[in-house]
């Protein structure tokens, strides 16, 4: 059984929340701020957090920005704002999606199951054939899920290393942000502009100057690729 924090300050969000959620058997924490949600997860094995954004006390930006100092979980943004700058700062600070409320239940429930689904395959850490990536001073250790960026292993989240891995497995070959999305989300591109505030999270752990690319390069009007340098 998987474990859900759902926090928000609104009692009746988080009491419907919990009941679709319990619906389909999973297990419910809720915090109505956030210095009680990371108290719950520094106690529990949470899974899973979907969390408001406007809330007393601390906020669900500063609270996300503490779980993902010590936790790689998935995180879905709950937002009564529509602006696409709120749904672009969530995704900066490491949020790996969102749901503008008022939200259909049905949405909200594909939403977590595909997180979920995405984050038990990254934790499988089972042996592979090609266990280990390595292009330039790039390395991908497919058995731990680590980046290794010219011998240092960097913090990446599911959503990022699966990205990266995607992409250094077809090294030069283009993606437009559309295939990306599929392959990775495993599902219609629904969000697909999601994907460039991970490709700019992503450059901005591997590469030395982000605005000047070395690896992982935009083919404009068409999509990304992962470079191999020349040699």
């Amino acid at each position: 059984m998987y474990n859900i924090l759902v926090v928000d300050d609104e009692k009746e969000i988080t009491d419907a929340i919990e009941i679709y959620l319990k619906n389909q058997n999973y297990n419910v924490f809720k915090a109505y701020n956030g210095i009680q949600a990371l108290e719950i997860f520094d106690k529990e094995e949470i899974h899973l957090v979907l969390i408001d954004i406007m809330m007393p006390k601390l906020d669900g930006t500063k609270t996300t920005i503490k779980i993902r100092e010590k936790s790689p979980v998935p995180i879905i943004f709950l937002s009564a704002k529509s602006e696409d700058m709120d749904k672009i700062l969530g995704l900066n600070i490491g949020a790996d999606d969102y749901i503008t409320k008022p939200f259909n239940p049905m949405e909200l429930l594909a939403r977590v199951n595909s997180n979920l689904r995405r984050y038990t395959s990254y934790s499988n850490n089972g042996t592979s054939r090609d266990n280990l990536l390595k292009i330039g001073g790039i390395e991908l250790r497919d058995d731990s899920k680590e980046l290794v960026v010219d011998g240092k292993v960097v913090k990446i989240t599911p959503l990022e290393y699966k990205i990266l891995y995607l992409l250094m497995s077809n090294p030069n070959k283009v993606f437009s942000i559309e295939e990306i999305y599929e392959k990775v989300w495993k599902e219609p591109a629904y969000n697909p502009d999601t994907v460039t505030v991970h490709i700019r999270r992503i450059r901005e752990k591997i590469e030395i100057n982000p605005g000047e690319p070395k690896y992982l390069k935009v083919v404009w009007g068409i999509g990304y690729k992962f470079e191999q340098p020349k040699r």
